[in-house]
């Protein structure tokens, strides 16, 4: 069967799992305050519309923890498509609802694809991305989110002018299209390299890498490391394993070494003492993602803007603009992640969405006012008549999506499907992603009744949040750009503090991680026996 080895176009294909996302969270939001929406499910309050938001995160929890145990065993890919075909059975499901059980079931078994997904798909992309565009690739799962949520918004909008309801069951029926896109396409894709690896399927795993990434690892005008076989005057990276593909091997045959020296990765491992850390970096890069109230945004959108006074169709399509900031704002961070660095982007970004906050909760604070429903809907209780304040708070609205979009969108997917070695990665990712799903069950729940109860109090907690983790990541959180994903298990193995790791050089140390097993060569030097070890395998 024909496959593509593209890097890129690898990493666009898999991403219509990151669509699927995006379609979940508008197919929602642009019905919640539809009045056909709202009376075939008998006027839900706002308990019961956090149930019907929240029961996709829930499913998506437990599709997150399952993942990493199917991904190991079947594969990247397989695991993808039958997130796919499950994601395909969850739309089904709502598109033929008759009543808010039935609702509810199919938004929890679409979950659970997503939930696969989520986790997977960037630990896929990952394996097979060359390290120095490997954020760029990895951040298109979060483009392809965005493209989701704007592209099922404006077709749920248009879906709104349907009578009864086969407005909302003609939108989520076309949920099923991304699902069968995703589990075809996967077939002219290859495995993951470093799964095959992992299954001492060696030459499919160097076939692979020397496919996909061998013309990206030479840095221009760099020497051929001596020893190394000589390039075909072809130029074919199928026809050799170069130099530097020779060096990924080694790293990937150390990793795979060492994941077989310890006993099998059970989920208590990854909270021993000598992971903890490393897993609760990524558990709460997943969870600050979801504090920053990004999705809280995205799901309830409508309220914010029906308090700043736009209900009906001016509300939607005012809606629907910050759906196209987040789609655009998203290509600074595919085009300079892999310059900018992680922990700049999620500093920065984490400090300018608390200003923004702060801003949309205080001018809210001062201009609004109590009421005791908005447009006939008594789970909106606030409203801010002032013409100007309104219009800055939609304008602080909008700036906030136009900075979360470049910077934990994607920053916080790319760095979680990074940090983890090969024997903990596909369960790891699972972990944290369900990390992300469970936060954002609990908060589509607490979003509703916070906005009936403490109406504008609620961006100031945000705000909040979004503080704290800047000050978490400044501490905590190591820079991982440029390196490949061996080379990052060592940042963690020699515990360098996190506000160092963007100057420290571990290239050295790649091919021999345990030094102190040969102390009569280490003694004479660390950088010396490495490259003792490299020239040795190299000419090997």
């Amino acid at each position: 069967m024909y496959k593509t080895y593209n890097p890129y176009v690898v990493a666009l294909s898999a991403t219509v799992g990151g669509m699927l996302f995006g379609f979940d969270i508008s197919s929602i939001s642009a019905f919640v305050d539809n009045e056909n929406y709202r009376e075939f499910f008998n006027y839900p309050n706002d308990i019961t519309q956090g149930g019907i938001t929240a029961s996709m995160a829930g499913g998506s929890f437990l599709g997150s923890l399952a993942s990493g145990f199917v991904s190991d065993r079947l594969g990247r890919k397989k695991s993808v498509q039958i997130g796919a075909m499950i994601w395909i059975i969850g739309a089904a499901i709502q598109c033929s609802v008759q009543n808010l059980a039935q609702l509810i079931c199919g938004r929890v078994i679409s979950g659970v694809a997503i939930g696969i997904c989520s986790s997977q798909v960037p630990v896929y992309i990952a394996e097979l991305s060359p390290k120095k565009i490997r954020g760029r690739l990895v951040g298109l799962f979060q483009w392809a989110v965005t493209w989701g949520i704007t592209i099922m918004f404006y077709i749920s909008y248009g879906c709104t002018f349907m009578n009864g309801s086969s407005g909302f069951r003609t939108a989520w029926g076309i949920q099923m299209v991304p699902g069968f896109v995703l589990f075809f396409v996967l077939f002219i894709l290859p495995e993951s390299p470093r799964w095959l690896a992992s299954k001492d399927r060696w030459d499919e795993a160097e076939y692979i890498i020397s496919r996909v990434q061998g013309r990206y690892n030479k840095p221009a005008g760099e020497k051929p490391v001596e020893g190394a076989a000589a390039a075909p005057t072809s130029g074919d990276p199928a026809e050799y394993a170069n130099d530097y593909v020779q060096l990924e091997m080694q790293e990937i045959r150390e990793a795979v070494r060492i994941e077989r020296e310890s006993a099998d990765i059970t989920l208590l491992d990854l909270f021993r003492k000598d992971s903890i850390a490393r897993t609760m970096t990524g558990i709460w890069a997943q969870i600050w993602q979801q504090m920053t109230g990004m999705n809280v945004m995205m799901y309830y959108v409508v309220y914010t803007f029906a308090m700043a006074g736009y209900t009906g169709n001016s509300g939607l399509i005012s809606s629907s603009i910050q759906y196209v900031i987040n789609v655009v704002m998203t290509i600074p961070a595919l085009l300079f992640i892999d310059s900018w660095g992680r922990r700049r982007l999620l500093i920065s970004g984490a400090i300018l969405q608390a200003m923004w906050l702060f801003l949309v909760g205080g001018l809210m604070g001062k201009y609004g006012h109590w009421v005791p429903s908005v447009n006939g809907n008594e789970s909106i209780r606030w409203s801010v008549p002032n013409k100007h304040a309104a219009k800055a708070v939609i304008a602080f609205n909008y700036l906030f999506v136009a900075t979360f979009a470049p910077t934990w969108g994607p920053g916080s997917w790319v760095y979680v499907s990074e940090i983890f070695p090969l024997k903990q990665r596909a369960l790891a990712n699972g972990v944290c992603a369900a990390a992300n799903w469970i936060f954002n069950f609990a908060l589509a729940f607490f979003v509703p009744p916070a906005f009936k109860n403490i109406q504008w109090k609620t961006y100031i907690i945000f705000g909040v949040f979004c503080l704290c983790m800047a000050l978490h990541v400044f501490l905590l959180f190591p820079e991982t750009k440029g390196k490949t994903l061996e080379e990052i298990d060592l940042i963690w193995e020699q515990r360098v503090p996190a506000w160092k790791s963007s100057k420290t050089d571990f290239s050295q140390f790649a091919l021999n991680r345990d030094l102190t097993a040969a102390p009569t060569k280490a003694a004479h030097g660390h950088k010396e026996y490495a490259d003792e070890q490299r020239s040795d395998t190299l000419s090997a």
